[in-house]
């Protein structure tokens, strides 16, 4: 997609973060937007942002896991713009974290339903709607470099991250025919207040959580966000990926030899011998390479012991069988 003036624009996530940045990288691009978010606190601020630049936005409240609401959000786009979006961002997210042991069922419905079920629904929603349109268009979607290995204490998360990867490649190929691109985006650590859904966000029905989450350990959380990516720089990266079509967008400089390195577990995986070589790798000091992509990746950031001071990680106080050392 080289031209971006006068396209429609659906992002969900889009009243902060990496949502808000994308939208007001499409509104300078000379795009029309629909801005949809779960949080009215958000899309207020963000509305504010664009009414002072008298930009063409408009606000939804849309809770990503509720297919009639996606639905009727967009019935209203169509209603209000006279057709269906020439451009899907699924952007929104939310994350906790915990011992994998230690994950309740409503840890698992809430973060793999926005994370994962967020993105399904926009798609299903969407797609045929664009199909039908009969004008091309692009899709993204946010997943994360979680995406490319496991956590023990990132289950739900790395899970729906490395779902939404898969299943963006899927929709690359088949959507090709109808002359719809589709990109897939995998930051690591990105400046936004993603960590306070884990407190703010989360739904009553889902408050059933086996991980300690408090807010000193979501201020530890914030205070390693706050020395991320600026969401404007990853727009930016995603906005180029559109331009030239190309698929994965890991925003670093280094991306292509990062994912290379993620993978290189998997042959290992195979054989018993190729089990002994892994474990003998992760015995080893890391790399000189190695040092310089977590470095290009993390800026060098080392919040290790603001995490440890504030119990970030541990298992909830009532998991009783769960070793020791994974609960407060």
């Amino acid at each position: 997609m080289k031209d971006f003036s006068g396209k429609l624009a659906f992002i969900t996530g889009g009243g902060s973060g990496i949502g808000f940045a994308q939208a007001r990288r499409l509104v300078e691009r000379g795009c029309r937007v629909v801005i949809a978010d779960f949080s009215q606190e958000h899309l207020d601020e963000a509305m504010g942002y664009f009414r002072e630049q008298n930009a063409p936005v408009h606000a939804l409240r849309l809770d990503v896991t509720d297919r009639d609401a996606f639905a009727a959000a967009a019935d209203e786009t169509e209603r209000l713009f006279g057709q269906a979006p020439d451009i899907l961002f699924l952007t929104a997210g939310v994350n906790v974290f915990g011992p994998a042991e230690a994950t309740t069922y409503d840890d698992f419905d809430w973060v793999m339903g926005v994370c994962l079920g967020g993105v399904v629904n926009g798609l299903v929603t969407f797609v045929p709607r664009m199909i039908r349109r009969g004008k091309g268009g692009y899709i993204a979607a946010v997943s994360s470099w979680g995406a490319f290995g496991a956590g023990p204490i990132t289950a739900p998360y790395a899970a729906a991250k490395a779902a939404v990867l898969n299943l963006m490649e899927s929709y690359m190929i088949a959507l090709k025919p109808y002359g719809i691109g589709v990109s897939v985006v995998c930051p690591a650590n990105v400046r936004t207040n993603i960590y306070q859904s884990a407190l703010k966000g989360r739904p009553e029905k889902y408050g059933h959580t086996g991980y300690n989450v408090t807010e000193q350990t979501q201020n530890a959380v914030a205070k390693f966000n706050s020395t991320g990516m600026d969401p404007l720089e990853l727009a930016d990266w995603l906005l180029a990926a559109m331009e030239d079509e190309h698929f994965l967008v890991v925003p670093y400089p280094h991306g292509e030899r990062m994912v290379e390195l993620a993978f290189e577990r998997f042959p290992c995986y195979c054989s018993a011998e190729g089990m002994e070589k892994l474990a003998e790798k992760r015995r080893m000091p890391p790399t000189e390479e190695e040092i310089m992509l977590n470095e290009e990746r993390e800026k060098g950031a080392d919040f290790s012991a603001d995490f440890a001071a504030s119990g970030f990680g541990k298992a909830a106080r009532d998991v009783d069988w769960i070793e020791d050392s994974k609960k407060l």
